[in-house]
């Protein structure tokens, strides 16, 4: 009997096969012949599943997105759950790192979204799905903020509004530098600058 494929697993593997292919060698090779070589499959099985290239590019971005996304929404439970101010602290340096590079898996997460959200910018097809992390990490930061200074620890002087996107482009400045000056910027020093950012923000506060 011939072997029965699940279709979501197998369009799960082509866009695993995009992840390598871009990592390697760019979005720009990431056509549907190279990743069905990646893959190990005929042009035409990677066909049978996404109809354009197009279609296959908005796939691979969104099974990005979700899965950051879901790493950081299984923080937020165990952030609600922390009582001390040092352990909340923590928690968030810990849901904020989902988004830098400091290992190899987040490095490669890195450099794959890189490459979507600079093509995102002459594709419109890419760019609902590069804004929706976005969106959902300001929201992130900002309910975070909006957190500590209902607890009495964000500085006095501090806009919420203005201090979720600041920590987001930290964030998004580290990743960037991470990834093209990787022998510049490791991992302890990433979490330094996030670490000093975050202490800055909360140490006039109270409690």
């Amino acid at each position: 009997m011939p072997k029965v494929v699940d279709p979501e697993e197998r369009r799960q593997a082509v866009a695993e096969a995009v992840f390598r292919v871009m990592e390697r060698d760019g979005l720009e090779q990431a056509s549907l012949r190279n990743v069905a070589a990646e893959a190990d499959l005929a042009i035409g099985s990677v066909r049978h599943y996404f109809a354009s290239h197009a279609e296959l590019m908005v796939f691979a971005m969104r099974v990005m997105r979700e899965r950051v996304t879901s790493r950081l929404t299984a923080h937020v439970d165990r952030l609600q759950a922390m009582s001390t101010r040092d352990d909340q602290r923590e928690a968030v340096v810990r849901m904020l790192s989902e988004v830098l590079p400091l290992d190899e898996e987040r490095r490669r997460e890195a450099v794959v979204w890189l490459g979507f959200v600079t093509a995102a910018r002459l594709r419109p097809e890419l760019r609902a799905d590069a804004d929706e992390l976005y969106r959902g990490l300001l929201s992130l930061t900002t309910r975070v903020l909006e957190g500590a200074r209902h607890a009495g620890r964000l500085t006095r002087d501090a806009n919420v509004e203005v201090e979720a996107r600041r920590l987001c482009a930290l964030l998004d400045g580290l990743s960037l530098q991470a990834v093209l000056h990787p022998a510049s910027l490791d991992a302890e020093s990433m979490l330094a600058v996030l670490h000093r950012h975050l202490t800055a923000l909360t140490s006039e506060g109270a409690g």
